[in-house]
């Protein structure tokens, strides 16, 4: 059982850690972020190039350039994190419902933290308390995600092991 969790977001994936300390930090080093979960939001993962194809050209200017704005496309994209903002809000719930956590860290980039905190406010796991950190850290392994909070002080840094003399 951890006290708290961490969850970083963006439009296409969401994933779900917790701090774990080791059994023998000297020997082990540790605490280690240890991915336990995600969500992927494929209707966001389909290229929009699938989405919006348009074979005869008739969204091209004369030069064959697209247009550089797309309202459909804003839409499309708005309503597909909106709905995967719900799926990390309810999944959040439910881990802190299992795992017992009383902290919870959300870290995404701020269109989808705006939508995550709307969601959160249909979906608020109780008794836990929700940090907001506005970075997109989606794409990161573990280890440097772990660094990038440990450095903003939100976690704790990942020790190496002692070497034994």
């Amino acid at each position: 059982m951890t006290n708290s969790y961490v969850v970083v977001a963006e439009g296409t994936q969401a994933r779900f850690f917790t701090l774990e300390h080791t059994e023998v930090p000297d020997l082990e080093g540790g605490p280690d972020l240890v991915e336990h979960d995600s969500l992927l939001n494929p209707a966001h993962r389909v290229h929009h190039d699938q989405i919006y194809a348009d074979s005869s050209g008739r969204n091209r200017t004369p030069g064959g350039q697209g247009h550089i704005y797309d309202e459909h496309r804003d839409q499309h994209d708005a309503n597909s994190e909106k709905l995967f903002a719900r799926q990390i809000a309810e999944r959040l719930d439910q881990i802190g419902r299992q795992a017992g956590a009383r902290r919870a860290l959300l870290c995404a980039e701020k269109r989808m933290l705006g939508f995550l905190r709307t969601s959160l406010g249909e979906h608020t796991p109780s008794g836990i308390e929700i940090h907001e950190i506005p970075k997109d850290l989606a794409k990161l392994k573990p280890r440097e995600i772990q660094e990038h909070l440990a450095n903003d002080g939100y976690i704790l840094r990942r020790k190496a092991p002692q070497a034994n003399h």
